[in-house]
């Protein structure tokens, strides 16, 4: 089995990516699967592009995409991806859109297709924090994700495809007002091997309750 393993690179006047570094701590080979890793621009559009194309030229069984969430303090695999663009912030490019569809024919939302809650549990019982996120935002990631998506409805049915993100780690945080989160780099590679290993140990995911109050 293949997975295609991506991570955006600095985005928003940060020097360094944790999404990115960590992928490239991840093993090649983890239990049975291949991963192969694609470094993704944070750009509107060129990112889903990019991944396409990846998709395309790897034919992989799953698809994983990772990216920061400063601020958050856990990694966090993503539930559902939107059909909207809403950039608080310009991409690397000095695109800004503003409520606007991903893809005119595309469905509202997208659901993760794989085992999110697995994918947590794995990482709990490995020492690492993590939980459920029902919102990936409306930046790049959530285009991103849902661009993934997207493609695998259109093209992939047997492949299955998802997103989760990273916190940032503790050489961002340093000139930040505390309480910041972070977490450090091999910790957040450490819970990305065991969500892939998570991956391939669950066709259905569990059924547990990872639900949110708010």
């Amino acid at each position: 089995m293949k997975l295609l393993l991506t991570g955006f690179d600095p985005f928003g006047g940060e020097p360094i990516n944790p999404a990115w570094e960590a992928v490239k701590l991840v093993s090649d080979q983890i239990g049975d699967i291949e991963v192969v890793k694609v470094q993704v621009p944070t750009v509107f559009n060129k990112s889903i592009e990019t991944v396409a194309a990846a998709m395309e030229s790897e034919q992989p069984d799953y698809v994983l995409c990772i990216g920061q969430a400063g601020g958050r303090f856990d990694l966090t695999p993503e539930r559902v991806a939107i059909n909207v663009n809403d950039a608080r912030i310009p991409d690397n490019e000095g695109n800004q859109p503003v409520d606007g569809p991903i893809f005119e024919d595309g469905a509202p939302a997208y659901f993760a297709s794989l085992p999110i809650k697995a994918m947590v549990k794995a990482m709990r019982e490995a020492g690492v924090p993590a939980s459920v996120s029902n919102t990936a935002g409306t930046y790049v990631c959530n285009h991103l994700m849902y661009g993934v998506l997207y493609t695998i409805a259109k093209k992939y049915p047997n492949m299955r495809g998802g997103f989760m993100h990273v916190p940032f780690i503790t050489s961002q945080v340093v000139n930040r007002p505390t309480p910041a989160a972070s977490l450090s780099l091999e910790t957040i590679a450490k819970g990305i091997e065991a969500s892939i290993k998570a991956i391939s140990e669950n066709q259905e995911d569990l059924k547990i309750a990872e639900g949110a109050t708010h």
